[in-house]
C-alpha cells in the first residue's frame, strides 16, 4: 500500500519534465503517474516547484576521525541534507587514519554512528605499499580507490606511482571497481613562493595545464592497459578535453568530473590575498571554464562534484592571504545544487541536466544506477523539492557545514532546495530539519 504521493507541475524524470505523482512506498517510488491520476493516499501538492532526484555527491573530504576541527559526519551530513544531497562518498583522506587499510576503514565506519544525516559511501585510498590491502577493503564494502599522482596535502597518503597504479589497476578491473585520480603530474620547483606570497596570479602559474594534460594522458594510457574504469577528478584544464573525447570515442571505461568552483569562478575575477578561492587543480580562466560548460553540456564531462574540503581559518590564512602555505580547498558541500543551477540556467541548460549531472550519472560511478539518481517506479524515494526561480545570497549563517569559510559567501544564487526526502521520509523543509540520524551506509 503506498504512503503517499508528491505532486508538481514539474515532475524531472530522465525524458523531461512533466506534470505528474511520485507515489511512495516502504521508501521507493512506486510509480510516476499523471497528475489527475486518482490515489488513495495523502497528497503533498508543491505545485510550481520542481521534485528531482537527490544529489549525489561522489566527492566529499569529511574528514573524521582525526580531523574533526576540520569537518565531521554529523555537520557534513547536515550541510548536506539542506542541500538536497542524499547520498555522499566521503575520500579516504584527510581523515587520521586514512582509510588506505581494513583496519583504518573499520574505524571510519564506527565513526559514523549517530552522526549520519544522510547516506554516505566510502572510497578507499591507492598509496605505494599498500597493494596487499586492496582486496580486503573490496571485501568490506568500499565502493572504489583513489589515488593521487602528485602530493596530496597530508604526509600520510603520499603520491602513487604508475607502478603502483599497474599492481592495483587489474585487481580493481576484475572487480569491475573504478579509480579515481587527482590528475597532477607535478615537478619540484618552489620557485613561485619566493614571488608575491598574497598574489592568486602566482599561485595560478604555480600548478600549470601541463601538469592535468600529462597525467590525463597516463591516465589514459594506463586505463587502455588494464581495462579498469578510470574515473578523472575534479578536471580544470580545457586543454585535456581533446584527449579525453578520442579515449572515449575509442570506448574506455572513463569517465569525468569537474567541479562547480571551476565553472562558476574565474582566475581574471579572484582578488589577491583572498585563499577562500584556493584549490588544486586551480581555479582557471573564464575561457578555459567556458570550455569546460561546454563539454559539461555536450556529455564530454559526465558530472559535477564539489570536493568539499573544509580546513580551519588558519589553515586557510584567511588572516594572511598567504596562498603558498593556506590549505587548499573550497568549501561548497550544501551550496552543489545552486551555484551549479546559476551558471548552468542562462547557458541554456534544463531542470533534466541538472538531474543527470547532479545525481543520475554520479551514481553510475557509484554503482548504485539501479537503486538511485531517476524519478522511476522501483528506485529509493531520496527526492528533493525545488523552487528553481527563487533567489538567495549565501551567508555565514546560512552554512550548516564547521567552518563558514567558503568563497561563495556573499554570492547571490539561483534554486532554493525547499524539502529534502530520505527514504520517503521528509527529513528537511526549509530551513529546519526534520529528521536526522536517518541515513544509511552505502557498500557495494
Amino acid at each position: 500500500m503506498p504512503d503517499f504521493a508528491i505532486k508538481s507541475k514539474k515532475i524531472v524524470t530522465p525524458v523531461g519534465v512533466r506534470p505528474g505523482l511520485v507515489l511512495v512506498a516502504g521508501g521507493r517510488i512506486a510509480a510516476v503517474l499523471p497528475e489527475d491520476a486518482a490515489v488513495a493516499v495523502p497528497i503533498t501538492d508543491v505545485q510550481e516547484r520542481a521534485v528531482l532526484p537527490g544529489i549525489i555527491d561522489p566527492h566529499v573530504h569529511i574528514n573524521e576521525p582525526g580531523r574533526t576541527d576540520w569537518e565531521g559526519f554529523d555537520t557534513a551530513t547536515r550541510a548536506a541534507l539542506a542541500g538536497g544531497l542524499i547520498t555522499l562518498v566521503d575520500m579516504p583522506l584527510n581523515s587520521a587514519p586514512v582509510t588506505t587499510s581494513v583496519a583504518a576503514f573499520e574505524q571510519k565506519l564506527a565513526a559514523t554512528a549517530g552522526q549520519l544525516h544522510v547516506n554516505c559511501g566510502f572510497w578507499g585510498g591507492v598509496v605505494p605499499g599498500n597493494a596487499h590491502e586492496i582486496e580486503g577493503l573490496i571485501a568490506r564494502g568500499v565502493l572504489g580507490f583513489k589515488a593521487f599522482l602528485t602530493h596530496s596535502g597530508i604526509g600520510d597518503f603520499p603520491n602513487a606511482t604508475e607502478a603502483d597504479l599497474r599492481r592495483v589497476m587489474p585487481v580493481l578491473a576484475r572487480h569491475g571497481l573504478p579509480l579515481l585520480v587527482h590528475c597532477e603530474l607535478s615537478q619540484a620547483d618552489n620557485t613561485w613562493m619566493r614571488g608575491d606570497k598574497r598574489s592568486y596570479q602566482n599561485y595560478l602559474a604555480s600548478r600549470p595545464k601541463r601538469w592535468e594534460d600529462e597525467a590525463v594522458a597516463l591516465m589514459i594510457r594506463l586505463c587502455r592497459d588494464t581495462g579498469c574504469r578510470t574515473h578523472i577528478v575534479h578536471l580544470s584544464s580545457a586543454d585535456s578535453l581533446p584527449q579525453l573525447a578520442a579515449a572515449k570515442a575509442e570506448g574506455l571505461p572513463l569517465t569525468v568530473e569537474t567541479g562547480q568552483h571551476y565553472l562558476f569562478f574565474h582566475a581574471e575575477d579572484l582578488p589577491d590575498g583572498q585563499t577562500r578561492y584556493k584549490c588544486a587543480p586551480p581555479i582557471r580562466e573564464r575561457a578555459n571554464n567556458e570550455q569546460l560548460w561546454q563539454a559539461l553540456q555536450s556529455g564530454l564531462i559526465d558530472f559535477v562534484a564539489t570536493d568539499h574540503s573544509p580546513a580551519p581559518p588558519a589553515l586557510k590564512q584567511i588572516d594572511t592571504g598567504d596562498f603558498t602555505t593556506a590549505w587548499g580547498g573550497i568549501a561548497s558541500l550544501q551550496l552543489a545544487l545552486p551555484v551549479l543551477w546559476t551558471g548552468a540556467q542562462p547557458r541554456g541548460a534544463s531542470l533534466v541536466d541538472l538531474a543527470r549531472w547532479l545525481s543520475e550519472n554520479p551514481a553510475q560511478l557509484i554503482g548504485q544506477q539501479h537503486r538511485k539518481g531517476r524519478l522511476e517506479a522501483g528506485y529509493d524515494a531520496d527526492l528533493l523539492v525545488l523552487d528553481a526561480e527563487a533567489t538567495f545570497t549565501v551567508t555565514e549563517e546560512l552554512l550548516h557545514h564547521r567552518h563558514k569559510v567558503s568563497p561563495y559567501v556573499g554570492e547571490q544564487l539561483r534554486g532554493v532546495v525547499e524539502q529534502t526526502y530520505l527514504a520517503g521520509e521528509l527529513a528537511y523543509q526549509h530551513p529546519e530539519f526534520v529528521r536526522l540520524n536517518q541515513g544509511q551506509i552505502l557498500t557495494r
